[in-house]
């Protein structure tokens, strides 16, 4: 007795949808799984080390793009339906009815100039462009060796 298998379903591009389609019958729901809010440049030591803080927390990110910084907050919308659409459609928020497919990430080609995904890397990209002061660093200081016991 043979299975019966579900073959996946083929993302069309932008300009194969057939009339009466959209874009979100083939998405994955991307722009109701996260939100970005821009933060202002980090250019000293306090600056990087919120972004250390910020990157401390489960799906949090941070990107730059056209010279503005973001910080990414992966977060599922508490009305996404499993078949990745909204279950409060009619009610949405305005900042829901304003967003447009037109420009959407339906099509995976993103690419940012700068992705952060973890405080040390963070740390890393903050040593690396801060100015240093003689004897400043953003590491840790070594720790003193311990005693070897006979």
């Amino acid at each position: 007795m043979k299975a019966d298998v579900q073959l996946p379903i083929i993302k069309p591009t932008r300009d194969q949808l057939k009339e009466g389609e959209v874009l979100c019958q083939y998405c994955t729901a991307k722009c109701c799984k996260y939100f970005a809010l821009p933060i202002e440049q980090p250019d000293c030591f306090e600056d990087w080390e919120y972004i250390r803080w910020y990157l401390l927390h489960n799906g949090a990110t941070l990107f730059k793009e056209d010279d503005t910084w973001y910080l990414l907050v992966h977060a599922v919308c508490n009305f996404l339906q499993p078949d990745n659409r909204c279950g409060i459609y009619d009610t949405r928020p305005q900042i829901c009815r304003d967003y447009s497919t037109n420009e959407c990430e339906y099509e995976d080609d993103w690419l940012y100039e700068q992705y952060l995904e973890t405080p040390e890397q963070a740390g890393e990209y903050a040593e690396a462009i801060l100015p240093k002061k003689k004897g400043q660093s953003i590491r840790s200081p070594k720790p003193a060796l311990l005693p070897v016991l006979n």
